[in-house]
């Protein structure tokens, strides 16, 4: 059947996480023909050197395995290049989707889909501590109300806008932001699936919770001011 929804995953050194991620895909009932491509941007590729290893997944015909130049906005460049889908869902390789949400999206991209079609979900992080509820709420509201989702948010566009804007911009970090600041100077609103797709509380973990929001808050206010993403990696 030709591949209608490719999931583009964007690696550098995930080896530890990135089996299970995929195999949660594989395991949805997913009956809409779907391909997932994972793009390492690591020069000594440890993560597709570990997932070759794991035989049901590189095994898979639903599973593709690139390089590309180290960056998330190089590497998911990279995967939407080599996809065949009509329907692009850039998913981060901590973050989780489950049945619910992956049939949210097909519904509503069957039911409204078109060629200017983009949205992302809500956000969860997949912690228990109650700060974290109201990180969630504020993340949330933000997007709603800049039109502007980040990429752990899980955004999904049609090949057709994909193409039109001509990607991501290729920078390391950043790039979700920069993409959709170009859909909406193209005048495109995404939509925003009343669901939440999971993220892991790992860097809020290491770094602590108030250090990492404060940060990701200043690095995308310094990124509007125009400081160059090659000087945000710094502090990254």
């Amino acid at each position: 059947m030709e591949t209608k929804l490719s999931i583009i995953i964007p690696v550098y050194r995930e080896a530890a996480l990135i089996s299970g991620t995929i195999q949660a895909l594989l395991d949805l009932k997913n009956f809409f023909p779907f391909e997932i491509i994972v793009s390492d941007g690591e020069k000594d590729l440890s993560t597709l050197n570990h997932l070759k290893k794991n035989k049901p997944i590189s095994n898979s015909h639903r599973v593709r395995l690139i390089s590309s130049p180290k960056g998330r906005g190089f590497q998911l460049n990279a995967g939407a290049k080599a996809a065949s889908g009509e329907l692009l869902f850039f998913l981060h390789a901590d973050t989780r989707i489950d049945q619910k949400g992956m049939d949210l999206m097909i519904k509503t991209w069957q039911g409204h889909g078109g060629p200017f079609f983009c949205g992302a979900f809500d956000l969860h992080i997949d912690s228990e501590k109650k700060v974290f509820r109201m990180i969630e709420k504020i993340a949330s509201a933000r997007s709603r109300f800049t039109k502007i989702p980040y990429g752990d948010q899980g955004i999904f566009m049609s090949r057709q806008l994909f193409d039109k804007i001509d990607g991501f911009p290729n920078i390391p970090i950043m790039e979700d932001v920069g993409m959709m600041s170009k859909i909406k100077k193209n005048g495109v609103n995404p939509i925003f699936l009343p669901h939440p797709i999971a993220t892991s509380a790992r860097r809020w973990k290491d770094q602590g919770i108030l250090f990492t929001t404060f940060r990701n808050w200043l690095l995308i206010c310094l990124y509007i001011l125009g400081v160059p993403p090659r000087v945000l990696t710094k502090y990254y």
